[in-house]
């Protein structure tokens, strides 16, 4: 493990930490323990842990304005009030579907917001990937089990997303203006015979793409062909999703989770549900605000 560049940020254990999401005008780390319907915020300038009970699973964050944020919960989009932690409906997805709930989603550049779903026990193809623009919402991709790895180049113009059940992480052209498909999916990598599985991801100013590999105890990187250019070995089995953090957007925050291990395999990986945050050289950039 590469201990001189892998830190504690929060030690504070998630079941299953997931959705880590960074405000600039804050300073400010969110993400997500979304079994346990909380939503956790730490700001970098050492601020302490605030653990909001949310009462329903949640998993994505997004900026409004300086006065409101969107969140996708196992009932859809809500907008929460940042002053008074209010969360109000504002587009339900799936909300009549109890098997199912928000999983992995991000901000095109354009303001749409993709928004994934998955079945709460990964039922099979249970899942969607959604998109949400301007108040209006359009199903993408059907047949998902487990929505992961929603990102976007820096203009608009390539997306990537993975059903994690299937190894392939896809790369699919996209519409600048508007955030929607614009192509036929393609394999970008294929993971299905390496060790572990393609978890949550984000792609930087170089078309780096920077993924959790769940299982796999490591955050790769990949090249804009797909090649694999570096691993970075973390100090937990279930690395789940990276964010880039800092006012200049150069560095990682990485959540994870102890979800499906046992007290023995806890017993073996103890720092698992901790927030970490590596200190690579990366040329990140911050998500867009959601436009509702």
């Amino acid at each position: 493990m590469s201990e001189e560049i892998v830190s504690v940020f929060s030690d504070h254990i998630c079941q299953l930490g997931e959705g880590p999401s960074y405000d600039p005008g804050t300073d400010t780390l969110f993400w997500f323990d979304i079994v346990n319907c909380r939503l956790l915020e730490k700001s970098f300038a050492g601020g302490v842990l605030k653990i909001h009970e949310l009462g329903q699973m949640a998993s994505a964050i997004a900026i409004i304005d300086g006065q409101r944020q969107l969140i996708a919960t196992e009932t859809g989009l809500h907008v929460r009030d940042v002053a008074t932690g209010k969360m109000t409906l504002h587009t339900p997805i799936e909300a009549d579907n109890p098997v199912t709930r928000s999983n992995d989603s991000r901000v095109h550049p354009c303001g749409a917001f993709w928004v994934g779903t998955m079945g709460k026990k990964e039922e099979r193809a249970a899942g969607s990937i959604y998109w949400f623009f301007k108040g209006e919402l359009r199903r993408l991709f059907a047949d998902i089990t487990v929505s992961n790895s929603i990102c976007f180049s820096e203009d608009g113009t390539v997306a990537y997303y993975t059903d994690t059940s299937t190894g392939l992480l896809m790369r699919v052209a996209c519409d600048p203006v508007t955030g929607l498909p614009a192509g036929e999916p393609k394999i970008f990598v294929d993971h299905s015979s390496a060790k572990g599985y393609v978890d949550g991801s984000v792609l930087d100013r170089d078309g780096i793409l920077w993924n959790a590999c769940w299982g796999g105890k490591v955050v790769k990187a990949y090249g804009p062909d797909g090649k694999l250019v570096r691993s970075v070995e973390m100090p937990v089995t279930q690395p789940s999703c990276p964010a880039f953090v800092g006012k200049n957007a150069d560095r990682l925050a990485v959540t994870s989770a102890w979800s499906g291990k046992d007290d023995k395999q806890r017993q073996l990986d103890p720092q698992a549900g901790m927030t970490f945050l590596l200190d690579i050289p990366v040329n990140g950039r911050f998500e867009a605000r959601v436009v509702i």
